[in-house]
């Protein structure tokens, strides 16, 4: 029998990417606590990531534009895992309405479905809200577009910024 059967999907998008993902990030967890500044929990989820071969990127960034034109501003999520998941850590008290319009923008901005929101700071474990964004209808240029046919990820030109996103 597998000691380690990993997660029911549920039928879930990038299920078990998500439980790695979880995985290391109650690792941290469990080693350092809470209290720190969130750059520290950044750090110590990236060694976490790569000791776990969880392939990420970090604060990678997302240019953007604005009726054709590039924009100075550019979105940074704290990481994109397995070019298809974004994951976005704060180490604040509560998760407020902003956190997750935050996300979102992120999933705007990049066409991907999945992302987590990872909290370090509310209790004495990491919670992880995870957020479906789909049936984006159109991918504006520039985003990141998933092929759900192949489940593969196709960079476009720039993202455009439309009504009800926000750039900062």
């Amino acid at each position: 029998m597998d000691d380690n059967p990993g997660p029911p999907d549920y039928g879930l998008i990038c299920a078990k990417e998500v439980f790695r993902i979880q995985g290391a990030v109650f690792e941290v967890n469990r080693v350092i606590g809470r209290g720190f500044l969130e750059a520290v929990y950044q750090e110590c989820l990236a060694l976490e990531f790569a000791a776990r071969d969880i392939p990420f990127r970090a604060k990678p960034p997302l240019d953007l534009a604005y009726k054709g034109n590039a924009l100075k501003q550019t979105y940074c999520p704290d990481f994109i895992c397995f070019d298809a998941i974004i994951v976005e850590l704060k180490a604040v008290r509560d998760i407020a309405p902003e956190h997750r319009a935050q996300v979102l923008n992120y999933l705007r901005a990049t066409g991907l479905e999945v992302g987590l929101l990872v909290n370090f700071g509310n209790s004495s474990r990491a919670t992880v809200q995870r957020m479906v964004l789909q049936d984006l209808h159109v991918t504006p240029p520039g985003r990141l577009r998933t092929d759900p046919a192949v489940r593969r990820i196709e960079p476009v030109d720039k993202v455009a910024i439309g009504p009800g996103l926000d750039a900062s």
